[in-house]
């Protein structure tokens, strides 16, 4: 769950970054799956943390 509500917030900024760029549709494209796997990533290190610290 949270790997996913991460790797949204990350798709959904990319998004807004290429926009805020000027950026063509593929651009907004690119920028949103690479913020979103990065994102997705920060949040499986996260949820891995949390597991481990939680039990």
């Amino acid at each position: 769950m949270i790997v996913g509500i991460f790797a949204l917030i990350g798709a959904l900024l990319g998004i807004s970054t290429a926009r805020r760029r000027k950026g063509t549709a593929a651009d907004v494209a690119q920028y949103s799956i690479g913020f979103g796997v990065a994102f997705g990533v920060v949040g499986l290190v996260v949820a891995l943390i949390l597991r481990a610290v939680v039990g």
